[in-house]
């Protein structure tokens, strides 16, 4: 169900409905798997039982898999024949880089549908080779590219579709690392498979900790950080400049996200929108972000985003008590099945294997300090 522009937006009722409008049953799946990543698929299935049903979790060690079990409440098997056994309609593949590519034919070979986490590869010819697996067995394969879903992300990508901001020309993010950020300069800026030329440098800076995966982080401890800024200039004349901060700008609370779009008629300036109306008038509105129970209730939960009397999002899981990241995981979820029913893709290898090959270029450049670096047309983009 789309609004015209090919935005999603979702049934009033859903997710008890696919996008058609049909009745969905429960989605099954089982996981590869038992890292920090794979610990949000174990989190989405048990809030939303009535939707997600997790069938087993493959863990090879059967020590390690017995503790696991224990400790998440969920089965657990220990070699992939088991897992088939219990009947997923698909598997998620959330295991640690560098080992991606190896299982991803192994999956392929067998014809089993599978959604994987990123990257796909770590190197050119790992993608390359994958690309000609897939080519050879025709496998079902999604991959779990959430930034795009998040409710900001989607919000913004809603801006440009409306045509408010006329034709975006060049984005400046700093916001995503590698490949997470490439999907979004691609996907923003409609650049599809299209070659670039890539230039830029890495700089290091000090700064104090304040956060990571384990919460706040108050010993003023200062630690070396790099900041990655590359210019992506594309054959159509947009242009991407990427900046990135590592390991700071995902957990901290003194480094931010940032976000500029510029097209012909507006800007996307992070959460203030700037575009002219049909009239030639300037108009400068906000993004706004819903939330409930954040004043006192108990009800806590993302409801969407707005843009003056427009939602621009809406999550397909109320009330559901979700961040942003599980949001988007949950709804690649539940596109994976709506992608076996339909054949409709939502994140498809060609994409994913770009994304990555762009990274490398990215690297590339950065192990060759403002030296102008040339991507190629690669097989799956010649292929589709």
């Amino acid at each position: 169900m789309t609004n015209g522009t090919g935005y999603w937006k979702p049934p009033v009722d859903f997710p008890y409905r696919d996008q058609e409008g049909d009745t969905m049953g429960k989605i099954r799946f089982g996981l590869i798997g038992s890292g920090w990543r794979a610990e949000f698929y174990i989190r989405i299935a048990k809030a939303l039982p009535e939707i997600f049903e997790l069938s087993s979790v493959l863990i090879r060690s059967i020590d390690k898999g017995r503790c696991f079990s224990d400790k998440f409440a969920v089965p657990v098997v220990n070699s992939l024949d088991e897992l088939v056994e219990t009947k997923p309609e698909f598997v998620v593949l959330a295991i640690k880089r560098g080992t991606v590519t190896e299982y991803l034919l192994e999956l392929f070979q067998r014809g089993i549908p599978v959604l994987s986490e990123t990257p796909p590869g770590e190197d050119l010819d790992a993608l390359r080779r994958l690309w000609a697996k897939y080519l050879e067995f025709q496998p079902k394969i999604q991959v779990a590219e959430q930034y795009f879903l998040q409710p900001l992300y989607e919000s913004w990508h809603k801006v440009l579709l409306s045509g408010k901001l006329g034709e975006a020309e060049n984005i400046n993010i700093s916001a995503l690392h590698g490949y997470h950020g490439v999907s979004i300069i691609r996907r923003f800026l409609k650049t599809g498979f299209e070659n670039c030329r890539l230039y830029g440098k890495r700089y290091w800076f000090d700064v104090t900790e304040t956060y990571g995966r384990d919460g706040m982080i108050f010993d003023g401890d200062v630690v070396k950080c790099s900041r990655d800024r590359i210019t992506m200039e594309f054959d159509n004349g947009k242009t991407a400049f990427f900046d990135f901060s590592d390991p700071a700008q995902y957990h901290s609370f003194i480094r931010t996200r940032q976000l500029n779009i510029q097209g012909t008629r507006g800007e996307i300036d992070d959460l203030t929108i700037r575009y002219l109306n049909q009239k030639n008038i300037p108009v400068t509105q906000q993004l706004h972000r819903i939330d409930l129970g954040v004043y006192g209730n108990q009800e806590w939960s993302h409801y969407g985003v707005m843009l003056g009397e427009e939602f621009l999002f809406r999550t397909p899981f109320p009330n559901a008590r979700f961040n942003d990241d599980e949001i988007a995981v949950g709804s690649c979820l539940l596109r994976m099945h709506e992608y076996l029913e339909s054949g409709r893709e939502f994140y498809g290898l060609a994409d994913a294997l770009q994304d990555m090959y762009l990274c490398l270029k990215m690297d590339e450049a950065l192990e060759n300090p403002l030296a102008v670096i040339e991507t190629e047309t690669q097989p799956w983009a010649g292929e589709l």
